[in-house]
């Protein structure tokens, strides 16, 4: 036994309890179990996690400090980070597709994670819009809550491809969200331009207006 809580250790836990789960069921799988077969102490396992549901969810929270930490940085297009940020969470579950399959079995076989998933879910699309917000001074509330929405709508439908076994490499999800994109005629089809001394400019007419005045900012010399 180690009462060590490195980062490997708690990887560790993870995939014993994991393993666990699938061979005895959820319910039927209890901590002191999970401890011995990561080989580390019961107080170990009570530190680095909550508890048995805090295990299957346990990338998540890291996903979610990491996403967080990722908008936090400057970006030129919020719109864009917003989808970078996505694919950034599917390419770390894409990296090890079949662990990402037994925890989604699991999951799927118990109302209480089901619960937690919903939850989880939401939490990536309040992070998103609340990014928006802040990124986007002015922005229309339905802009940003719709457009969080619907990038965690297509990355869940996506990623849930991979879940049921499919090969699906990050691009596919990333040539869905540049659909998202243009349907909210925000995709960088093409570079703004500007005169001297008159600005010519066409948007969408479904483009929110805090990104067209975003656009024309950047566009205008200093």
């Amino acid at each position: 036994m180690t009462d060590s809580a490195a980062p490997s250790s708690r990887t560790a836990v993870v995939a014993a309890a994991i393993d666990l789960f699938v061979e005895h069921g959820y319910d039927q799988t209890s901590v002191e179990q999970i401890a011995q077969a990561a080989g580390v102490s019961r107080s170990t396992f009570f530190r680095q996690f909550g508890g048995k549901e805090d295990v299957v969810f346990a990338d998540h929270e890291v996903l979610l400090a990491g996403t967080r930490a990722y908008l936090s940085q400057q970006h030129d297009d919020p719109w864009a980070a917003v989808c970078e940020a996505s694919v950034r969470v599917f390419r770390h579950f894409a990296a090890d597709p079949e662990l990402a399959r037994r925890r989604y079995k699991i999951v799927r076989e118990v109302s209480g994670l089901r619960d937690r998933e919903i939850v989880t879910v939401f939490r990536y699309e309040r992070l998103f819009d609340q990014y928006l917000r802040d990124a986007l001074p002015g922005i229309d509330p339905l802009d940003a809550v719709g457009f969080a929405a619907l990038v965690t709508a297509v990355h869940n439908h996506v990623l849930r491809r991979l879940m049921r076994g499919a090969r699906v490499p990050a691009s596919v999800l990333r040539r869905a969200l540049d659909d998202a994109l243009r349907r909210y005629g925000v995709h960088p089809d093409g570079a703004d331009a500007a005169g001297d001394d008159l600005v010519v400019a066409v948007f969408p007419r479904r483009m929110p207006a805090a990104e067209v005045t975003r656009r024309l900012r950047a566009s205008l010399p200093d």
